[in-house]
């Protein structure tokens, strides 16, 4: 195996190890991709992650063929985001039980907080119901996708993109959160939801932002910047 492949394919694992042991998913269940060439690797079909070897990742393109093992049964879904999505690199699909209880009331998550604007717009919304690994649900899963990083699916999961391995689980790990912080909201009653104005500010806001730097806030001029030496 050449070693970009193989870089990448210890990558998946070590992903999909972490997805495991973050609690956003379990057993055989969830299945992650990235962009690899002129198509992209999946994780197996029915193999535990931690069983999972570099050889066990599957290279497909984009006709749907494919190199050695079983690719995972949702493969429909992971090929036709990337193909559509120039933006992004990896699917993450996973399980987690906080927003797949969302997703089983076949309910979007609104901005009942700030931070539903992660996912790149004024709410998360929730796929239509289709069978797991068919076209159907792939047409579902990218209608839901439009201009967002991430989206529920009816009765099943949720799914995260990102441009990198990291930048999708990370963001997993957030829509989880956000996911039990809401299903925590219900449960006293319905909240306010912010407008659509200040979710545009927020969205901006993110955009402005680098990782481990706060927010330059708009029309401030009090910035936090380097100290000079």
């Amino acid at each position: 195996m050449e070693p970009q492949k193989l870089d990448l394919c210890n990558e998946i694992i070590k992903t999909c190890l972490k997805m495991e042991s973050s609690g956003i998913n379990q057993g055989t269940s969830g299945n992650l991709s990235a962009r690899y060439k002129n198509g992209f690797l999946i994780t197996p079909s029915s193999l535990p992650y931690n069983e999972m070897s570099p050889e066990d990742i599957v290279e497909m393109n984009w006709n749907g063929e494919y190199l050695g093992k079983q690719p995972s049964s949702e493969w429909r879904f992971h090929r036709d985001i990337l193909k559509s999505r120039n933006d992004i690199n990896v699917v993450l699909h996973c399980h987690s039980i906080n927003a797949t209880a969302i997703a089983c009331h076949e309910k979007d998550i609104p901005a009942f907080h700030y931070i539903v604007g992660i996912a790149g717009g004024k709410n998360i919304r929730c796929a239509n119901y289709a069978t797991f690994g068919t076209q159907e649900l792939a047409d579902n899963v990218i209608l839901a996708l439009k201009d967002r990083l991430a989206c529920l699916i009816s009765q099943h999961g949720m799914i995260c993109l990102g441009k990198t391995l990291r930048d999708a689980f990370f963001l997993g790990c957030e829509v989880e959160a956000i996911s039990k912080m809401y299903v925590k909201t219900l449960s006293i009653g319905n909240s306010p939801i912010l407008s659509d104005e200040e979710m545009h500010k927020v969205i901006q806001q993110m955009k402005r932002m680098s990782y481990g730097k706060g927010p330059e806030p708009e029309g401030s001029n009090d910035i936090a910047k380097p100290k000079s030496e």
